[in-house]
Parts: structure tokens; C-alpha cells; sequence
């Protein structure tokens, strides 16, 4: 095991504190998806013109601005400071793409983390993936619910606890992952996951046991998983999240306070912060403990990173020099479209959405003369929206970023209804395995049973539509990924035939689809999912 399983970092108590009473400043950030440079509006790359215009946020340099700026000026005001991130720094932007995680090592280090939990992207180039992460950070890469003993690539490189000794106090950090990751990535079958609920609760019995009374649950299951966290994990003071992207604070489109209170099994309260995704914010909770370890104040709120923060030139100038040999791909330009395409979670995991039509009719007029006529996609696969105007391969790439392929395959009419269960079976957790469609159209009834959630499924003939025949087989065009039984969609592994799952990347179908409808070309909703 690495020697960074008991941290020190010396600070000393404000003087305005009272006596008894422990403060500590959690900065934090979750979902950073590889997000380099400065992000548009959109959440991709932002241009140059527009960065030089102030219209860009986030990207490391501007993480490394805010963090060093607040760490200097807390800890010269006698206040104790951490910084932690909750996972998903990987996949997301042709940084990824190049660099598959050595960028983020260092860039990681330059900021200085505390400590960081594993999300379930760092698997998607498997365990080894993982590893490079592990073995460079200069910080503890932690998961509890991880048994890596079996992992070659992995045994004695990730922790499942970190203790911190800060102002003369331990912290102690316990760590989950969600456990649908083996649907959702590849950490291979030899990394067990182990359930979260009890693997919290036991390894924050080992730290009360050794004596820490200040427990931060720093994990990447998603906000609706981390307030059952708060509310049945006994000694978990604060829980600090990552997975769900989800915006919480004061400000238009959040989802709820920050931070958000829950109340535990003991009465008390236990408050859940996350902090978006993509490095638009930077989390800063502050906690406050008596004398006896109990904790009596919770408050703060996320730190937008726009074009007030001056980027940190160190970082800045390293960030450029990496950008160098990939510049010329991203900036090529690939089409032009008249209006914004929206590709926003939000839309893509729960309904219809114009991303969504957008690239399975992409997926669908590629192979159209292959005798397929549906096309699924996981809503989870798009990261991104699409700005109006001129679009380079670095702005396609960021809505499509996982190298995925298109899968071509043959599937019953009945399994084809199955796909779309899987679909919706987790539609109140907003999970990427929601079906985007073209070439046919479906209800979804999220209230539903598990098997009857859809029904009203059509399969587009010429310009009319007709229901679908469960016992006739159909032509399908998906992804590699979930061709392979990724996102729960086990369906097409196991009943699809004549599959050929080595097609063109699907960065590319859509980029040549967009250059072919010409510069005129806007989206448009046509009512193919229906949500009761």
C-alpha cells in the first residue's frame, strides 16, 4: 500500500473559532470528464475567439486559480483547508483521447488534491486504465467497495480509507462506487464490488474504532444515492458526491440546497453536497465540530468558475503545451449547422431529445442500406450540445467521446421491447441506459411495473408507422458498447445475431451526417417517446 495513507498538512486554528470548536473548508469538484480547457455553455471545448470574448468556464487552470487562491488566503487567516474530488477525471475530451490519463496525473498533482475517489470512467480503459491514476497521484485514489486482491493491475494501489491530519485534527474519508459500474464501464471480473451501504458502515466503524470523530464520505454513486448515505451510514458526518452531474445551490436550474440536509438514523444531520460536473464550479462546504467530534454547522455553496478567475499561468502554459499535438484534429472544421443541438443530460436520460434524433439518424442513414431500420443509443453516451454555427471535430467529439463503434445486428421484435425496458428500468435515477430511437417510437410509463413500463412501440414503414411484430426479426444499429451488454442492455448480447460490432467510430457517422444536411440544418422533436 502507498505511504500516503496518513497525510499531515499543519494548520492552525482561526483565532475567531472558539476554543472547542473545529472548522474545516472542503473544496471539492466531481465529474471533471477530462474538461482541460476553459468549457463553453454547452459544457464542450470553448473556442479561443470566445474565451478571449469572457465567455468560457472552468478547465484546470481556473481550478488551480480558485483552489490556490482560497488555500493561501484560509490557511494564512489560521483555517484548515482539503481538497477532494469524487471521482469521473477521465474520458470526456480528445485529451482523454491522446493522453488516456497521464495528463491528468500531472495536472492533478500541479493542483495538489487531498484525496480523490474513484469513478466509475477511470475503468474505461479496464484496470490498467486505472492504474497509471493510482500509481502517479500524489494523493490516496480510494473505494471501500473495491476488492482489488484479485487485480494484477490494481492489488495494493487504492486504499479504502485516508486519514488526514489537519489543524491538529484526523479527518478521516471513506469511499464508494457505484456498484452498476461493471454495466457502466470495465473494471473486468476481477475487481469485485462489494455492497456500498456495508462496506460504509464497516469502514467507518474501523475509523471511529481508531479513534476519528470527523468522517467525510467522499463517494461516486450519484445524489439521490448519496442521501440514503447520509440518512443510514451511523457516524457519517458529511458526504461529498460525484456521478449524477446534479447542480445544487441557489442558483437557476438546481436541483437542490447547498447543501442539501438529511436527516440521519440518530436525529442529527448529515449535509450531501456535489458540485455539477465539467469544472464550472468548485465546491466549498465548511463544517464546523465541537470539542466532543459532533457536528453543530454546515454551510457554504459552489463557486462558479467563469471569467472572473484568471486561469494559473503555470498551469495555463502547461495545458497549452499539451494541447499542441492534438490542435490541429480539434480544430478541424467538419460542418455547420443553423441551431443549437441539445444534448443535456437532463433531456437525454428521461425523454426525447434533439441530440439523441440527431445521432441515431446519424447511426440509422450510415447503415441504412444494410437492411437496418432502428436505431438505440444509450442516452448516457452523450456528454454534450452542439452550438449553433461552424463545428469543429473537437466540439462532435465531446458529445461523442468514448470511441465507440457502430454495431450492426439482427434482433426478435420482443427483445427489441426488452432493450427498452432496460431502458427505462432506472428512468427516476435519470441513468444513461434511457433508449434514444430512430426508426421506431415508443411510451414510457415510469410509474409502471418492471416489464410494462412500454408499450405503444412502432416501427417506422416508408412514411407511415405499424406496431411492432414481437416474433419477426428487425435490423439494429447500436454501439459497440452496448452490443456487449454495457448499460444493462444484456439483450443484445445474447440475442442478437449476425452482429458485426467493428463499424466506423461514431464521432465520425455523426460529424459526416452533419456535414452532409448542410449548413441549414436544425433539430427538431417529433414526439418518437411519449412519458406519461
Amino acid at each position: 500500500m502507498k505511504p500516503w495513507l496518513l497525510a499531515s498538512v499543519a494548520v492552525i486554528l482561526g483565532a475567531g473559532a472558539a476554543q472547542a470548536d473545529y472548522t474545516l473548508h472542503v473544496l471539492h469538484i466531481n465529474d471533471f470528464h477530462s474538461r482541460v480547457e476553459p468549457i463553453s455553455k454547452f459544457d464542450s471545448t470553448c473556442s479561443a475567439e470566445d474565451d478571449a470574448k469572457g465567455e468560457c468556464f472552468g478547465g484546470i487552470a481556473r481550478i488551480a486559480a480558485k483552489v490556490g487562491e482560497l488555500r493561501d488566503k484560509l490557511k494564512a487567516e489560521g483555517q484548515n483547508v482539503i481538497l477532494l474530488d469524487a471521482g469521473d477525471q477521465y474520458q470526456g475530451s480528445l485529451f482523454y483521447t491522446t493522453y488516456k490519463g497521464k495528463d491528468t496525473v500531472e495536472l492533478m498533482n500541479m493542483v495538489g488534491f487531498d484525496a480523490m475517489a474513484v469513478g466509475n470512467h477511470e475503468f474505461d480503459d479496464g484496470p490498467a486504465g486505472l492504474q497509471l491514476l493510482a500509481e502517479g497521484a500524489k494523493f490516496p485514489v480510494i473505494s471501500g467497495n473495491l476488492d482489488v486482491s484479485q487485480s494484477p493491475e490494481l492489488k495494493g494501489k487504492l486504499g479504502d480509507t485516508v486519514t488526514l491530519e489537519v489543524g491538529g485534527q484526523k479527518i478521516g474519508i471513506v469511499s464508494a462506487l457505484a456498484m452498476d459500474t461493471p454495466e457502466t464501464s470495465s473494471p473486468g471480473d476481477k475487481v469485485i464490488f462489494k455492497d456500498d451501504l456495508d462496506s460504509l458502515k464497516g469502514d467507518v466503524q474501523a475509523l471511529s474504532d481508531a479513534g476519528v470523530n470527523k468522517i467525510i464520505a467522499l463517494t461516486h454513486e450519484g445524489y439521490k444515492r448519496d442521501q440514503q448515505i447520509a440518512a443510514e451510514v451511523p457516524g457519517v458526518d458529511a458526504v461529498v458526491g460525484g456521478h449524477s452531474h446534479t447542480l445544487l445551490g441557489s442558483m437557476e436550474k438546481a436541483e437542490g440546497p447547498y447543501p442539501t440536509m438529511v436527516k440521519a438514523a440518530d436525529g442529527g444531520k448529515v449535509p450531501v453536497v456535489t458540485a455539477y460536473a465539467y469544472s464550472k464550479y468548485l465546491g466549498h462546504l465548511v463544517l464546523t465540530w465541537n470539542d466532543a467530534g459532533k457536528l453543530i454547522k454546515a454551510e457554504g455553496e459552489p463557486i462558479l468558475l467563469d471569467a472572473s478567475v484568471t486561469p494559473d499561468p503555470k498551469v495555463a502554459a502547461r495545458v497549452k503545451e499539451l494541447a499542441g499535438p492534438i490542435e490541429k484534429l480539434k480544430q478541424q472544421r467538419v460542418a455547420e449547422i443553423k441551431a443549437p443541438i441539445d444534448g443535456d443530460r437532463t433531456s437525454c436520460r428521461q425523454r426525447e431529445c434533439e441530440m439523441g434524433n440527431v445521432v441515431t439518424e446519424a447511426m440509422l442513414d450510415r447503415v441504412k442500406n444494410q437492411g437496418i431500420s432502428i436505431a438505440i443509443e444509450n442516452g448516457g453516451g452523450l456528454r454534450a450540445s452542439l452550438p449553433a454555427g461552424p463545428l469543429a471535430m473537437g466540439d462532435v467529439l465531446a458529445v461523442l467521446p468514448f470511441q465507440n463503434t457502430l454495431s450492426t445486428f439482427q434482433l426478435k421484435g420482443a427483445d427489441v421491447v426488452a432493450a427498452l425496458e432496460n431502458g427505462a428500468s432506472q428512468y427516476d435515477d435519470g441513468a444513461g441506459r434511457f433508449a434514444q430511437v430512430a426508426g421506431l417510437r415508443y411510451t414510457v410509463d415510469p410509474a409502471a411495473a418492471a416489464g410494462s413500463r412500454i408499450s405503444d412501440v412502432q416501427i417506422r414503414d416508408g412514411q407511415d408507422w405499424k406496431p411492432i411484430d414481437m416474433n419477426e426479426t428487425y435490423g439494429v444499429v447500436s454501439n459497440n458498447y452496448l452490443r456487449q451488454g454495457g448499460d444493462g442492455y444484456k439483450i443484445f448480447e445474447t440475442g442478437a445475431t449476425d452482429a458485426y460490432d467493428f463499424g466506423p467510430d461514431l464521432a465520425d457517422v455523426l460529424a459526416e451526417y452533419l456535414a452532409k444536411q448542410g449548413p441549414g440544418f436544425a433539430p427538431a422533436l417529433d414526439g418518437r417517446i411519449t412519458v406519461k
